[in-house]
């Protein structure tokens, strides 16, 4: 490893609001609005505002299986929150989750917000009773692997896909770091998916659809272009279990909710019905919110 651009802290850290890349401003060391404007709201009583990011998706994943379940109450409304626009500083989006990170939900129903993706999902399947077992012992080894993927995930995110892929430059030392972490995680997500067809057991669960997103798109060849620096063609019981996965129809549909990017045919800007996935209807929903 090189010396030559060595870093010497300062006694005191200020920031430098143009350092970080292209995320660079609305990254800032404060709390709170910076401008004031009201959410929109729609019909139903479970009001998502997201963005298609990991996070995000698994809290749409975990609507339309609900659904898919044939458990109307889980009808909802996802409204797109533009975070490389700062709408997620927005006076409205602070109220319901004063950290301003997508995803944040809004239930009617209880007047409960609910904010950070875990908690999310938590909360919908104590509120319709699915993807979380009733067994202790069971609801223990799902709840094991919801918040070990909570504790994760940022090494994976804020860590190797910042310095890999978004860091304005790129260096040895943070790279190799978060590199050998998410490693290690695959592995243990591999060690795990040997033994057990989903995570915590043999039944599809909130531990899964929180998981996916983040290391089923990893494995997948869908992040950050990463798939053969890593060699995530090794895990293959991660590969296995991310297809599977990848194949439910609610799976399918809940990626494309809030999605900005890709292939139009896999964007839906905003969701407000099941009709809204049929290719007329979402034309017209993506050209809307992309005016």
């Amino acid at each position: 490893m090189s010396d030559t651009n060595q870093y010497q802290p300062p006694r005191v850290w200020t920031w430098d609001a143009e350092n970080g890349g292209e995320w660079a401003s609305i990254n800032r060391p404060i709390a709170g609005p910076t401008y004031e404007a009201t959410l929109p709201r729609g019909k139903h009583p479970l009001q998502i505002y997201s963005l298609a990011t990991p996070n995000g998706q698994k809290v749409t994943i975990m609507a339309e299986e609900l659904l898919a379940l044939g458990v109307t109450g889980a009808e909802y409304d996802a409204h797109l929150i533009k975070i490389g626009e700062g709408e997620q500083f927005s006076s409205g989006f602070v109220e319901i989750n004063p950290n301003s990170k997508i995803p944040a939900l809004f239930d009617s129903d209880t007047g409960s917000r609910v904010f950070e993706s875990g908690a999310i999902l938590l909360y919908l399947a104590e509120k319709f009773g699915h993807f979380l077992p009733k067994d202790v012992a069971a609801r223990t080894e799902v709840l094991n692997w919801l918040f070990w993927l909570q504790g994760s995930a940022p090494y994976l995110g804020g860590g190797f896909g910042h310095f890999y892929a978004y860091a304005p430059e790129k260096f040895e030392y943070p790279i190799n770091r978060f590199t050998m972490e998410v490693k290690r995680q695959l592995d243990v997500l591999d060690r795990e998916l040997a033994e057990h067809r989903y995570l915590g057991g043999n039944e599809y669960s909130i531990a899964d659809i929180a998981t996916w997103p983040w290391y089923g798109n990893l494995v997948l060849g869908q992040s950050y272009g990463a798939g053969e620096f890593l060699q995530v063609e090794r895990y293959k019981n991660v590969r296995r279990w991310a297809q599977e996965i990848l194949e439910r129809p609610a799976v399918q549909r809940g990626r494309k909710v809030n999605r900005t990017h890709g292939e139009p045919s896999e964007q839906l800007h905003e969701r407000h019905d099941a009709s809204d996935f049929d290719l007329k209807t979402q034309d017209k929903l993506t050209s809307k919110t992309s005016s």
